[in-house]
Parts: structure tokens; C-alpha cells; sequence
């Protein structure tokens, strides 16, 4: 128990920091395209408090209890933004909505190079197989195993949120996306339906389905990038 009680906070307070550097990237695209509704609402930041202000069932309540529930967390968090701006400048609304898993690709790249650093200094090594919360693992037990065990969460979990939210369906990212090869003159109609709430329902259902079949490959090719000696699959 107290085993899985340790892995449920590091898998917890890793999704915290990716979920708010998702939104706080969202939140900065969107100030630097000129719409201040999240910044002016203190999203443009990695301290959590304001997320969780904004979405406190989705960024803790059920997270938690997803975590010991189903084994990962699982929840949602929000950066405001304004409508009409969006209408006004789609590409600049585009960006945006693409900062977030961009924000998750960063770290996951940052999850990768210290995974790397770590082989090179002799601390972590490949593993025989690979999985979710064993993308690396120790040279040693204790605290180098300790260390693969939290590099390999965050590696997995920000390349969940990555892959989950580029699924071009509303409300997710990558269906805010679109406004970057959509004509100008779709704009305004893509922005009504997608703003509707049973669109957005739908949408999730539809992802989750999606995600099924997209995570696992893009996962191994992921890690056989990391670890291009190895062949995992």
C-alpha cells in the first residue's frame, strides 16, 4: 500500500505540471496574438494555483481518484479565451490551440535527453521491455530506479496529452488546429460548432476510441527513437 501510494502522488503531481504548462502555453500564445483573457485571468503561469482555481474537479478531484481507480490519472483543465478574437484572427487562434501539446512535446523531449544523459553517465539503462511507467530504468536499485521510475511517468504522460489532444475533433486541440487550413470564410461557422456543448461530448467519446489505436504505436516509436540500438515492439 504504501508502495502505490508513493506511484499515485508521483503520477499525480506529474500530470499537475503538465496539464498547467499545457494551459499556461496556451494562455501565452494567445497573449502573444493579442488576446489577454488568460493572462488576465493568471493563466500565463507554470504555478498551479490558478489552473486549479479555474478547474478544480478537473485538476484534482478527478484526477486522483482516476489514479487509484484506474491506475493513471485522468482530467481535464482550461485557458480562457476570447470568441471574437478567435472569429478576428483564426491562424493566430490556430497557434494557440497548437502551443499546448507543443508545451507536452517540450517535455517530453526534456524527459528524453535526461533519459539519454542518464545512460551516458553509466545511472540508467534500457530496459528489457518497455511499458508506461518503464521507459528506462536504474543501473541501480534505490534511488537511480527511483529516478527512471518518475522519468519514465512524465516521459509517458506528456506524450499522452500530446497525442490525445493533436486528435482533430472538438474540443481538443487539434481541432483548433484546423483553423490554420480552413478558408477564412469557414471561420466563423467552424468557431459555432465547435462551441457547442453535445459537439464537444461526441468529440470525447470520439477520441477516446481514437486513442486506443493511436497511443500504443506512436509510444514504441517513440521510445525506438530514444533508444535506437534497441528494438522494441
Amino acid at each position: 500500500m504504501p508502495d502505490r501510494l508513493i506511484e499515485g502522488a508521483v503520477f499525480y503531481v506529474v500530470f499537475v505540471f503538465a496539464v498547467t504548462l499545457h494551459e499556461a502555453a496556451h494562455a501565452w500564445a494567445a497573449k502573444l496574438g493579442g488576446d489577454l483573457t488568460a493572462y488576465y485571468g493568471g493563466q500565463v503561469s507554470l504555478d498551479p494555483i490558478p489552473h486549479i482555481r479555474r478547474e478544480p474537479f478537473g485538476m484534482v478531484i478527478l484526477p486522483i481518484l482516476s489514479v487509484f481507480l484506474i491506475g493513471w490519472p485522468f482530467g481535464f483543465a482550461s485557458a480562457p479565451y476570447d470568441p471574437n478574437w478567435a472569429r478576428r484572427h483564426p491562424r493566430r487562434a490556430a497557434w494557440m490551440a497548437l502551443a499546448g501539446p507543443g508545451g507536452n512535446l517540450l517535455l517530453v523531449l526534456l524527459a528524453a535527453a535526461i533519459i539519454r544523459a542518464g545512460m551516458a553517465a553509466t545511472v540508467l539503462s534500457a530496459p528489457p521491455a518497455v511499458s508506461f511507467s518503464r521507459v528506462t530504468m536504474g543501473a541501480t536499485a534505490g534511488l537511480a530506479d527511483a529516478a527512471a521510475f518518475v522519468l519514465s511517468v512524465f516521459f509517458s504522460l506528456n506524450l499522452v496529452l500530446l497525442v490525445l489532444n493533436l486528435i482533430p475533433v472538438p474540443p481538443l486541440d487539434g481541432y483548433g488546429a484546423l483553423r490554420l487550413v480552413l478558408p477564412r470564410a469557414a471561420s466563423e461557422a467552424y468557431e459555432g460548432f465547435s462551441r457547442q456543448p453535445m459537439i464537444g461530448w461526441i468529440g470525447i467519446l470520439v477520441a477516446w476510441r481514437l486513442f486506443d489505436y493511436l497511443y500504443h504505436p506512436v509510444f514504441l516509436f517513440a521510445v525506438n527513437l530514444l533508444y535506437p540500438e534497441a528494438s522494441y515492439g
